[in-house]
């Protein structure tokens, strides 16, 4: 089976023909061989695409996670599927309009760089309501906005918006250990109050403009970027009143820039996809 890596900011996945896989076995089962680093090729998660109209640029996008789950969305997996459309020139016009879980997402070609492309992505409007995180705690809340959540008797403000899929975003003045946060992440993913699990962003504010964050992805775990959950940091950021509108969303990998005009417009985000290699994965 063939399949094409590419990656945002390092947050890497194998780009396959959805047709392809079909002849092979069940995508999570494949997403979970495949993504495996030590006896799999190694990626965060596959993407499944193939395109309905090459000269309107439709196309249908799936996400399945590293341990085999299917996502509803990936800002970096966006940018990485119309990547992967441009350079083997199955699209014809500059807009990508990609059928996903959580409706249809734009993606825009800006231009071409040394080793891929810079994209700018549509994310939808985000949303707060509990119901659509989705957030129960057994009581009523219009939103989830500096929750006090426990973990291990300590309290985290915590604010919970919804881009497509689930993210809790937690703000702390400094990063902790390595350790430390991978072991809230891990408690936060899979907190009863998050029914389908969660994204979780690890936030410092670095000004009324910028954000710096760290990655905590369902299904996968650590993450060096994750396009979705910096645009919702940069979300919780803006309508908690940290940031103003306009924030770039400083990784370890490199920057995004997140834009949410109002609250009635949808999030647009600027960010780099590049071809790491292409190759064949021989099933025994």
């Amino acid at each position: 089976m063939k399949f094409t890596k590419f990656h945002a900011l390092g947050n890497d996945f194998l780009i396959v023909d959805q047709d392809e896989v079909a002849l092979f076995e069940e995508p999570g089962d494949l997403a979970h061989r495949l993504c495996e680093r030590h006896t799999g090729v190694g990626a965060d998660g596959i993407l499944l695409v193939s395109v309905t109209n090459r000269s309107r640029g439709e196309a249908r996008f799936r996400i399945f996670n590293a341990d085999g789950s299917e996502a509803e969305i990936s800002g970096n997996g966006l940018r990485c599927a119309a990547a992967y459309l441009y350079s083997q020139q199955k699209i014809d016009v500059p807009v990508v309009r990609f059928q996903t879980a959580a409706g249809e997402r734009t993606c825009a070609l800006v231009r071409r760089t040394k080793d891929g492309f810079l994209m700018k992505i549509e994310l939808g409007i985000p949303r707060f309501a509990p119901a659509d995180i989705p957030f129960d705690d057994g009581t009523v809340h219009d939103r989830i906005l500096d929750y006090p959540l426990v973990i291990n008797t300590e309290t985290y403000p915590v604010t919970a918006v919804s881009l497509g899929n689930p993210h809790c975003d937690v703000f702390i003045d400094r990063f902790p250990g390595r350790f430390e946060w991978h072991e809230l992440g891990r408690e936060i993913e899979s907190h009863p109050f998050f029914p389908r699990r969660t994204n979780i962003e690890f936030i410092r504010v670095r000004g009324r403009d910028e954000i710096e964050v760290v990655f905590w992805e369902r299904g996968v775990g650590e993450t060096l970027s994750s396009g979705s959950g910096a645009a919702a940091a940069a979300v919780a950021a803006i309508v908690t009143g940290r940031t103003d509108r306009t924030v770039t969303v400083r990784t370890e990998m490199g920057s995004l820039l997140v834009e949410w005009p109002s609250e009635t417009a949808p999030v647009v985000q600027t960010g780099p996809a590049e071809f790491a290699f292409v190759g064949s994965f021989l099933f025994k």
